[in-house]
């Protein structure tokens, strides 16, 4: 068999999912495959790129597993078995407010099966889906990896700041309409990730009532609605939209419980057509029953499952805290966060040169001399160059460690930068690694 024949038998789909592999799941396995010990492996690598919640771990411990039930090695509805429906149900009404049937939740594996079972439901190969950013690195490949959509940015406008600007998203939406494009659906994180912010509940009714208007439904991930820690509460999207029917909301048991291995989420829709589809794709994508047992468990206490909750809550405050002083220490700006893992930090005075391009550099700078994962933020289709998601959400002595090769690296003794644009970030003479 020739090289080219070879080739020939891979679908342009599978080709087009390869080649659009998130850099987020990229950087994570590299930073991953050797990790930093202060003394077995003092240069080893520091993963904040990846919006890991390490800190809840210890909270996991408890009575031994209890043996594995013949129920729990037979086939279940694939959308999820009804007492984990039930359970989760009666969460997702504590946590965003609002009855919830545990007919209207499709269970599946992991936040980004849920995302692509929406988008697939939603959307024909082609059509499009607005979206505010900055946004989640991974919703190119969530949204229209297998959907075949694809993503219209909607940027924010400048006297918005990092606010949720729906001026920008009604602009896109009727751009859209006036060139013929398709759009079936705006999506966004609430909270905001990688920006950590917490929407208004009128700003979220204000773009359920911009999409309203253009005839197109609402996809929510609200993963993080569980790791809010700053003053205002978290609301659901559902709850403030005056079509709730056209409103899917996402979550799932990775952030708020520091879950990600489970890989187990959930898409909360009321409208019977699309609710109908998800249950048929959730054949591609089911959590395994004895998982499924497991997380019914988690959930049946809720007086213990609201004091997790606050724990995690009062955990990434202070982890949030720390790395901000930090950042403080070393002159590097960001945009205060009140929710989630991640620090949106600006790094654009430390740019070797203007534009994208710049900022790919001064990643591979960070990666190559400090051995140390953050995200640029093209990954997030950031409106300009030079921002970068930071996560903290992990030990203390791991994000001092990190910061600090990070800090040491652009601000040299850890002198504030004073005005350094587009000046070089590495000294004359070859680059030397600093671990």
């Amino acid at each position: 068999m020739t090289p080219a024949s070879r080739t020939a038998r891979t679908s342009r789909q599978a080709a087009r999912l390869v080649a659009g592999s998130p850099a987020i799941a990229e950087a994570h396995f590299r930073a991953e495959a050797l990790p930093y010990h202060p003394r077995l492996r003092p240069d080893g690598w520091l993963n904040l790129g990846t919006a890991e919640n390490r800190l809840v771990q210890d909270l996991h411990t408890g009575p031994p597993p209890r043996p594995l039930t013949a129920r729990e090695t037979r086939y279940a509805p694939l959308y999820g078995t009804p007492e984990l429906r039930d359970h989760l149900a009666r969460h997702l009404a504590d946590l965003a407010g609002g009855p919830v049937d545990p007919e209207d939740l499709v269970v599946v594996a992991g936040a980004t099966a849920a995302l692509d079972v929406a988008a697939t439901a939603l959307c024909d190969p082609g059509e499009a889906i607005v979206v505010p950013t900055p946004c989640y690195g991974a919703f190119d490949t969530d949204l229209g990896g297998r959907s075949g959509a694809r993503l219209l940015p909607a940027p924010p406008d400048e006297e918005d700041g990092h606010a949720l600007c729906v001026r920008s998203v009604d602009r896109t939406l009727a751009e859209a309409r006036r060139d013929g494009v398709v759009v079936r659906a705006v999506a966004l994180a609430s909270p905001g990730n990688p920006t950590g912010q917490v929407h208004p509940a009128a700003e979220l009714r204000e773009l359920a009532e911009a999409a309203a208007r253009h005839g197109v439904d609402v996809v929510a991930d609200e993963i993080y609605a569980g790791s809010v820690f700053g003053p205002r509460p978290f609301t659901g999207l559902r709850t403030v939209a005056a079509e709730p029917d056209r409103v899917h909301t996402v979550w799932g048991f990775a952030k708020d419980f520091g879950l990600p291995g489970f890989k187990a989420g959930v898409l909360h829709t009321t409208d019977p057509r699309i609710r109908a589809a998800a249950r048929a794709l959730a054949y591609f994508a089911p959590v395994s029953t004895h998982t499924q047992s497991h997380l019914t468990d988690l959930l049946a206490d809720p007086a213990r499952v609201r004091a997790f909750l606050a724990e995690n809550r009062r955990r990434l405050g202070a982890s949030y805290a720390r790395a901000a002083a930090l950042l403080d220490t070393f002159g590097i700006p960001y945009v205060p966060a009140r929710a989630g893992c991640s620090i949106w930090a600006d790094l654009a005075a430390w740019l070797p040169r203007p534009g994208f391009s710049g900022e790919r550099a001064l990643w591979r700078e960070i990666l190559d001399r400090t051995h140390v994962s953050i995200l640029p933020g093209e990954a997030f289709h950031a409106p300009r160059p030079g921002w970068f998601r930071v996560c903290h959400s992990l030990d203390a002595a791991l994000v001092e460690e990190a910061l600090t090769r990070l800090g040491r690296l652009l601000t040299p003794k850890g002198a504030p930068h004073g005005d350094a644009r587009h000046r070089p970030a590495t000294p004359a003479g070859p680059a030397r690694p600093l671990v």
